[in-house]
């Protein structure tokens, strides 16, 4: 019943929203900075460093490698942790220097599994960083679980409060499943981009820390009472 919930819920949120044709960056690169930078802050912080980046001409990877420590720090402050975030944006060049001849376009082409372990393995990066470079940068059908998708399911009862990263993930694969054709990779790609993208837009409009259920499109949804969902 969950996973069905799940689906009429994505459903509404595409009739009353339509395409959100995410993620908001010109280029592969632009979507990685902003996976990093995005943690702990506001868009509007990110959207300055990006533009601090490129008017630099550091939006690249070229770029973004040969700017020194202190410099990049002062160029993404903005987006706030920018020694931590600095750091880490620079480990990720190191690894696509190491591993991929600098390359996104080999990381790419790397399985996503493996992708995905490395991209863990790299300072700064939590499972939802890691599955965001895999959607929307690198191409793969990778689900994003972020805290809004979190709220929902846990607000609307189809998971506990204490529900982990992979019982959401899970959970969201499952909704999404009868959605798109069997086998059709770029299909599931783009349903788990729209997904996440409206999970975003209802996320920032009614589901914030304190909920604004009046005119949410999934208010409807939401149980009186009773047990979680099975």
């Amino acid at each position: 019943m969950r996973k069905a919930r799940l689906g009429q819920m994505y459903l509404r949120l595409t009739a009353v929203y339509g395409p959100q044709q995410w993620w908001p960056a010109a280029t592969s690169f632009e979507v990685i900075v902003g996976a990093y930078l995005t943690q702990n802050t506001s868009w509007k912080g990110v959207e300055r460093s990006i533009q601090n980046l490129a008017a630099h001409g550091s939006l690249t990877i070229d770029g973004v490698r040969g700017l020194p420590d202190e410099e990049l720090r002062q160029l993404i402050r903005p987006s706030g942790f920018m020694v931590r975030k600095a750091a880490a944006l620079k480990a990720f060049v190191t690894l696509l220097d190491r591993e991929y001849r600098g390359s996104l376009s080999q990381l790419a082409a790397e399985q996503p599994e493996t992708a995905r372990v490395k991209l863990l393995a790299l300072p700064g990066v939590g499972p939802e960083t890691a599955d965001a470079i895999l959607l929307y940068a690198l191409g793969h059908p990778a689900m994003v679980v972020d805290e809004y998708l979190r709220r929902i399911v846990t607000r609307h009862r189809l998971l506990p409060a204490k529900a982990t990263y992979s019982e959401i993930q899970a959970l969201a694969i499952d909704a999404l499943n009868e959605s798109y054709p069997e086998g059709d990779r770029n299909a599931i790609v783009q349903h788990y981009n729209e997904f996440h993208a409206l999970v975003v837009m209802v996320g920032k409009t009614h589901c914030g820390p304190t909920p604004k259920c009046d005119g949410c499109p999934l208010a409807e949804f939401l149980p009186i009472s009773g047990p979680f969902l099975k």
